[in-house]
């Protein structure tokens, strides 16, 4: 077995510790396993002790669900490995690894696949839950560019599952969350999409805003795979202000072809356009995304984005709100036929997310107060929810996430791999 650590030695609290400050939770034991072979003994060892088995990659879960007080907490992190063959166009991906490992070896051929848009968020839980980026529009989900997967089950068997070997758990983790078992690599599709990127953002008063999201609106179904269009609500300058823009990837000079269109939106307050690398666009957030405040989000699909619903995301409440985004999903995502993957709502055209950090446990009720009051605006609005931005809504939660047939199938999976629910501290689906 690999390193083991138990409160009091050193480096304990270290790999306890998760994105979420609020998170607190100090688990029995804490196993980090290099191998396959170490997470089949981690397995076996907790289930015999009796220990409630968290799994954690990159730490990203905004409820640290996978630290469990008292149990046993398998890490990961050193089998954080990306390798490419820049030949076939494939990488293998550890189940510890980063987003920011696949993506630096994969940008030194070109390539890259669909990932998150901070940098050390985990593959593993980004993967499992759909995997959406700055890529989706054009290639896909990330799990829709997964080959295969290498698993460990709850029973600590080792398995291969793609769309001959273990069809149906293939079918489960493209979406279904880590409820099946221990994902130990991944083996991902590439595309070749170049090194280079643009950020576009027309800053709007908030007055004016109404009129810039219906005029964004009316540009969506026009936009081309490769641009991402985004319209945020945050803060400047202390104010309140609405942006609307998009980040394309590829060749800028193809990406600048959209400008004029944004430009002829409302009444902008000041643009914002901005040539970068792939690499640094998908760092861009890794600072105020970091490890040091107290989180908590909400989330929402939307069929279609109406005034009445753009009326509610401008909606400010009290000054409380926190910051949101609206970004667009179909183009690649919608190819793909809505059966062949346990992720659902592959027809939503808007996904909305708000999401608070901050310092001081004083402010939690207010902060997560504040974000609940102001989803539920957007919430009439919905069709359903991305389990990946899911908080604390528990079963009903997971109720959003999957359609009813889906969450059917996904039950009969579980009973087949998990029947004891070893795999629960996770977006649970009960078996």
């Amino acid at each position: 077995m690999t390193r083991s650590l138990r409160p009091g030695d050193p480096g304990y609290d270290a790999a306890r510790m998760v994105w979420n400050a609020m998170v607190d939770r100090k688990p029995a034991l804490i196993i980090r396993c290099a191998t396959a072979a170490h997470v089949i003994e981690a397995i076996r060892h907790g289930r015999d002790a009796g220990l409630e088995i968290g799994v954690r990659c990159g730490g990203h879960s905004v409820l640290g669900l996978p630290v469990t007080d008292g149990g046993l907490l398998i890490d990961l992190a050193p089998m954080g490995a990306a390798r490419v063959d820049p030949e076939t166009r494939r990488a293998r991906v550890g189940g510890g690894a980063l987003l920011g490992a696949l993506d630096v070896a994969a940008q030194r051929y070109g390539l890259t696949t669909t990932a998150g848009n901070v940098s050390h968020t985990g593959v593993g839980g980004l993967t499992l839950g759909g995997g959406v980026g700055w890529l989706a529009r054009a290639y896909g989900l990330t799990c829709d560019n997964v080959i295969s997967y290498e698993v460990v089950t709850a029973t600590g068997e080792l398995v291969r599952a793609d769309r001959t070997e273990h069809p149906e758990l293939f079918w489960g983790l493209c979406g279904g969350g880590g409820n099946f078992g221990v994902v130990t690599e991944f083996e991902f599709r590439l595309h070749p999409v170049g090194t280079r990127a643009l950020e576009v953002e027309f800053v709007h008063e908030l007055d004016d805003a109404a009129e810039a999201l219906r005029g964004w609106r009316d540009l969506l179904a026009e936009a081309p795979r490769l641009a991402t269009p985004v319209a945020r609500v945050t803060e400047r300058d202390n104010r309140p202000v609405a942006t609307i823009g998009f980040v394309w990837v590829g060749d800028p000079a193809e990406g600048r072809k959209l400008l004029s269109a944004y430009r002829s939106i409302g009444r902008p307050v000041a643009e914002h356009v901005r040539e970068l690398s792939y690499l640094a666009l998908q760092t861009a957030g890794d600072d105020a995304e970091g490890h040091a405040f107290r989180r908590y989000w909400k989330g929402h699909y939307l069929r279609r984005l109406t005034d009445e619903a753009i009326e509610a995301f401008l909606d400010r409440g009290d000054g409380t709100y926190p910051a949101a985004r609206l970004t667009l999903n179909g183009g690649a995502i919608g190819d793909v036929p809505d059966e062949d993957t346990a992720y659902s709502h592959r027809d939503a055209q808007i996904e909305f997310n708000t999401s608070a950090g901050w310092t001081d446990p004083a402010d939690d009720h207010a902060r997560m107060t504040a974000a609940r009051k102001y989803a539920a605006g957007v919430e009439p609005f919905a069709s359903g929810a991305y389990v990946n931005a899911l908080s604390d809504e528990g079963a009903s939660g997971v109720h959003r996430a999957y359609t009813p047939a889906k969450l059917a199938r996904l039950r009969e999976l579980k009973r087949t791999y998990d029947p004891d629910n070893v795999f629960h501290l996770n977006e649970n689906i009960r078996p």
